[in-house]
């Protein structure tokens, strides 16, 4: 990518960032846009996992935005939704290197040092002007992301297995989603690209939940959803108020092949099944 290009994309995000106010869609917004097919219902339900997951301070909203974004070009690029399952954690583990190197972690209490459940640490990220360090950290990154999802689209797929397997796309499936929802998720597998953080099938059912209110305009962006308490509570009740994938599954999956196998094999059945009834409770 050329420094002119480069500096416009930073630029853009920046803007970007300003008016669509969370970091989360921002980077949804923007890879879509790079790839040439915006998704404006979609990129806005993405608002909540900002904060590292409705402001828990896991990983920060630009990775999840960005695995999204890769994700949807990966079902455009790819002919069988499988492969662009594959592709898409692929993609998204080539850009949490990218913004782990960029950023030095990935979650988003470290790099903001704000814990988002108190009211006085967010009035200090105000205060001390942390939100600018937020702006430039994503204008800065944008490029790098933007780069990162391409090489991870375009890597070898040799390794992959014949039916790869997302938790969190099976929660979009379990829930009626199209192909194209369970490839933008796809990334989200066994804790953001099988690094074994914080659940992303649980963010694939707050996504969801978020993506139905969106649809029907009753959705409006709040620090408080009783919505996702509702989901939140149903997770901890299967979890014991664990949060990270490596902890729930009891190990770290090394690849997409043995991410695949455990979810084939029913690992993760009951917890996929209480965040699917928590996202549309009868």
């Amino acid at each position: 990518m050329n420094w002119i290009k480069n500096n416009r994309v930073k630029l853009r995000t920046k803007r970007t960032f300003l008016k669509q106010g969370t970091c989360s869609r921002t980077f949804f917004h923007i890879l879509n846009r790079e790839y040439g097919h915006p998704k404006p219902l979609e990129e806005n339900a993405a608002d909540p996992l900002a904060g590292g997951i409705v402001q828990m301070g896991y990983q920060c909203g630009m990775l999840w935005g960005a695995a999204m974004g890769v994700g949807a070009e990966a079902y455009r690029r790819f002919d069988k939704r499988d492969k662009a399952i594959g592709m898409s954690i692929v993609a998204t583990q080539h850009i949490l290197k990218s913004f782990k190197d960029f950023a030095k972690s990935d979650n988003c209490s470290e790099i903001t040092d704000t814990d988002w459940s108190k009211n006085f640490s967010i009035l200090k990220y105000m205060i001390r002007g942390k939100m600018v360090t937020c702006f430039r950290l994503a204008g800065n990154w944008a490029p790098h992301a933007i780069q990162a999802a391409n090489d991870g689209l375009d890597s070898d797929q040799s390794g992959l297995p014949e039916q790869p397997i997302s938790c969190a796309s099976e929660v979009v499936k379990r829930l009626g989603g199209s192909d194209e929802e369970m490839a933008m998720v796809a990334g989200f597998a066994g804790g953001y690209g099988l690094s074994g953080n914080a659940c992303g099938a649980l963010s694939a059912a707050i996504w969801m939940n978020t993506l139905a209110r969106v649809r029907n305009n009753s959705y409006k962006y709040s620090l408080s959803d009783t919505e996702f308490e509702k989901i939140l509570k149903s997770f901890y009740e299967v979890t014991d108020y664990t949060m990270e994938c490596s902890d729930i599954c009891g190990q770290h999956f090394n690849s997409v092949t043995e991410h695949s196998e455990f979810v084939k094999k029913g690992g993760c059945s009951r917890l996929l099944d209480a965040l699917t009834k928590s996202v549309y409770p009868k």
